[in-house]
């Protein structure tokens, strides 16, 4: 067996699609994350989120930010709910950028911001299981 493997590469991206689809919708989300927890615990593939605009809702606050390494575009909005629906909920102002990938990358959210058109040039090589750890 070699001791090397190659990543796992979701791109994601999601906008309101629960509020029409619901538990339907939910249940797809936890398909996927059981799918990606048995590639990262049993298979040791490393997890690499690639999050593009908009990537909102519940993918946010599930698969989409459990990756090992998480790549997003620049100027992408990242967020679990839009400004208006926090703002209303909680009754406080949403400072304004404060949902975009480069606010969120200077705060330690995300690992490289890389341009759409540049992405097929980021390499991947393999790595050891002993490198990851």
């Amino acid at each position: 067996m070699s001791n090397q493997f190659l990543p796992l590469i979701l791109v994601c991206t999601f906008g309101g699609a629960c509020k029409q689809e619901g538990s339907l919708c939910l249940m797809q989300m936890a398909k996927i994350y059981s799918a990606l927890y048995d590639c990262q615990l049993n298979k040791k593939l490393v997890y690499v989120s690639i999050l593009t605009s908009p990537t909102t809702g519940g993918v946010t606050t599930s698969f989409g930010m459990l990756g090992d390494i998480i790549i997003v575009e620049p100027n992408a909005y990242i967020a679990f709910a839009g400004k208006r629906v926090i703002e209303q909920t909680l009754n406080k102002t949403v400072p304004e950028g404060s949902q975009a990938a480069e606010f969120l990358f200077h705060k330690g959210l995300f690992n490289p911001i890389v341009p759409r058109n540049l992405l097929k040039d980021v390499e991947c090589e393999p790595f050891t299981y002993n490198e990851y750890l």
